[in-house]
């Protein structure tokens, strides 16, 4: 077929009820589609799920949610505790993938949830659950049910020490979107993020909150970042980033201290140890901060929040400087901007939205590069505003 030929119909997709969800997934899951969602155990990805289940068949769809890891009468205890109790919502605890492909038959879902993959097997492989040969059997087999049947698949991955999918790389190759749920345990924040969507954009996120009674949807990230925050104490900065689309002010915290060892530590909770370090070393020549070479430095970015993005720079630096000086960053004040080897303060994308963000919640003073309200050229320009030095 000539690709001029090639049909450019929108593919039609349903929304899952969990508003959250379908933001990251551009409107809802697509007849036909797989996706696979990862985390940590314990995360709150058989939570969510169960709520994505009880939302579809809340619409009028039937759901399939096949448990291999736990029995059912577990399931329904988290769905009476989540509210999750509904009608067209089936459930059955089995880790044959033939026999899931047999009740598939019976049930003719629109929506099929596996929890989880790597428990699923296929009995003439012979090999164990989670192998690379079952995982990837497995995955083919459901994969091509969803094709062929036109039915929304929801697979959930177990996840390495290092936070990556874990089985076969196959696995993420074949199915059409990939999401981590992210956040800390200890924590009620939690994050959901799509690295890889067919059919729309990776750029959303879904921010929620873990509660007794299920994960809650937060529709003011920012304020739930900056609740408990104490202003006027040294080493905490606000600082206006981007969580995807959205605009987000993240407080960030410095403590430095003296050290005790030939090499002294850096740890960034939150924050990439590698730009940390970059950070440092700019300070130490460029803005002639000596006294770090020898100090422990520890940062953190409140709230379970993990910041990758270089507008969080200027927030890390100044959070750092003020810990140095032990004089406290005005309350008032929002900061953003990435910061260069020669210390310079750099452009970052979307700043109108991060300044209107800060202006929202109240936030009198944006400190920045070009355009913000009090532009600055370099990171000692920064500082000497901000009176740090």
């Amino acid at each position: 077929m000539s690709i001029t030929e090639v049909s450019v119909e929108a593919t039609p997709s349903f929304a899952v009820g969990v508003s959250e969800v379908d933001r990251v997934l551009g409107g809802g899951l697509v007849p036909g589609g797989v996706t696979l969602l990862g985390g940590e155990p314990g995360i709150g990805k058989s939570t969510l799920l169960l709520q994505v289940a009880a939302g579809v068949a809340s619409g009028g769809r039937r759901v399939l949610y096949v448990t291999a890891e736990e029995s059912a009468a577990q399931v329904r205890l988290r769905a009476e505790r989540l509210g999750a109790v509904v009608e067209g919502l089936w459930v059955v605890a089995e880790t044959s993938v033939s026999r899931v492909i047999e009740l598939l038959d019976e049930v003719n879902p629109d929506l099929v949830v596996v929890d989880s993959v790597q428990a699923l097997v296929a009995p003439e492989l012979g090999s164990a659950p989670g192998s690379v040969a079952q995982v990837r059997e497995c995955a083919f087999r459901l994969v091509t049910e969803a094709r062929s049947r036109q039915m929304a698949t929801v697979l959930v991955g177990h996840v390495t020490k290092d936070g990556s999918l874990a089985g076969p790389r196959v696995l993420e190759h074949v199915v059409d979107t990939v999401l981590s749920f992210e956040g800390d345990r200890h924590g009620g924040l939690r994050l959901l993020r799509a690295s890889k969507h067919r059919f729309g954009s990776t750029a959303e996120v879904g921010v929620f909150e873990m509660r007794e009674q299920g994960l809650r949807m937060v529709p003011d990230p920012s304020g739930m970042f900056l609740a408990d925050r104490r202003p006027g104490v040294s080493g905490s900065v606000v600082a206006a980033v981007l969580e995807g689309r959205r605009p987000l002010l993240v407080e960030v915290q410095a403590l430095v201290g003296a050290s005790n060892s030939p090499s002294p530590r850096r740890t960034a909770q939150g924050l990439d140890t590698g730009r940390l370090a970059l950070l440092l070393a700019v300070l130490e020549r460029r803005v002639k901060l000596g006294q770090l070479g020898s100090s422990d430095v520890h940062t953190l970015a409140v709230g379970g929040v993990r910041l990758g993005e270089p507008g969080a720079d200027l927030a890390v630096a100044l959070a750092v400087a003020s810990a140095l000086s032990d004089v406290p960053v005005p309350p008032h004040v929002v900061v953003f901007g990435e910061v260069g080897l020669t210390g310079e303060v750099r452009q970052v994308g979307r700043a109108d939205e991060r300044i209107a963000e800060a202006h929202r919640l109240g936030f009198t003073t944006v400190v920045g590069p070009a355009g913000t309200g009090t532009p600055v050229g370099t990171l000692a320009e920064a500082m000497d505003i901000l009176g740090l030095h």
